[in-house]
């Protein structure tokens, strides 16, 4: 299998929200009750059984006028994902060939580690069932050949999904045809993720998008300085006890008093 990627270009999504709802479909994701807070933006946020969300920005202009921004917002898919290296139960957070990172539900006990370390925020908790959910790239889709449903959904073409060293050159080359200040976003940072956006602005313009994404000083030290030197120390001590066993003996209760004692 190769490397896949889902590539967003921001400048081509009229906010329809077809992606919502067609990630909702196919997760059987139940609908969420909302209520009018004076903003387009609804639901305001990602949450456990919304994983896929249309962001609204609103800007001003220079003549007064307002102009907005969108943005699909769902899960990175790191190729070095901070989640996976912060959850404590072996094989609850997975990679797939084609570079979706996904948790195993049934295998999730809720310690939100991976909520914790996230550098793009997006895993969320449910206390309910006392678990974690994020955007699985379909990856139930993508292993036999078919594409993300929101990728399929979308209309205007703002998402496609396809070979990573394609969707990155389709990117690149769209941002230069943009110009100004349109760039790339996702393909350099945490080793490179596999959902990559296209920016007609600059990242600081889209609320809620890390600038230098990265993963936290503390996960690095914790589990590729201070989790080794411990398993070292483990490691170093069973070989010392071994070695003073080959050396000295086992005690045997009796032993030195039979060696060492007086003849008859």
């Amino acid at each position: 299998m190769e490397e896949k990627v889902m590539l967003i270009d921001v400048s081509k999504c009229t906010a329809c929200r077809a992606c919502q709802v067609a990630c909702k479909q196919w997760n059987k994701l139940p609908a969420e009750k909302t209520q009018q807070r004076g903003t387009h933006q609804n639901p305001p946020d990602l949450t456990p059984t919304t994983w896929n969300l249309v962001r609204y920005t609103e800007l001003p202009t220079k003549n007064g006028e307002m102009r907005w921004l969108f943005r699909k917002d769902n899960c990175m898919h790191c190729t070095d994902p901070a989640c996976q290296r912060a959850c404590p139960v072996p094989g609850c957070i997975f990679k797939t060939p084609e570079g979706a990172v996904v948790i195993d539900k049934e295998k999730c006990i809720g310690c939100k580690y991976c909520v914790n370390v996230c550098p793009f925020e997006i895993p969320r908790y449910d206390s309910a069932t006392d678990k974690v959910y994020k955007c699985s790239l379909c990856w139930d889709r993508i292993s036999i050949g078919q594409i993300p449903a929101c990728s399929k959904t979308c209309a205007p073409g703002a998402v496609t999904f396809g070979p990573k060293d394609r969707m990155i050159a389709q990117a690149y080359a769209r941002a230069k045809v943009l110009g100004g200040d349109a760039m790339v976003y996702g393909d350099k940072y945490v080793k490179g993720t596999h959902v990559v956006y296209v920016l007609p602005e600059k990242v600081r313009m889209y609320d809620s998008l890390p600038v230098n994404p990265s993963i936290p000083w503390t996960l690095i030290v914790w589990k590729d300085i201070l989790k080794p030197l411990s398993m070292l120390s483990i490691v170093g001590g069973l070989v010392i006890t071994y070695l003073y066993y080959i050396l000295k003996g086992p005690k045997v209760p009796g032993r030195q008093e039979e060696e060492g004692g007086e003849e008859p």
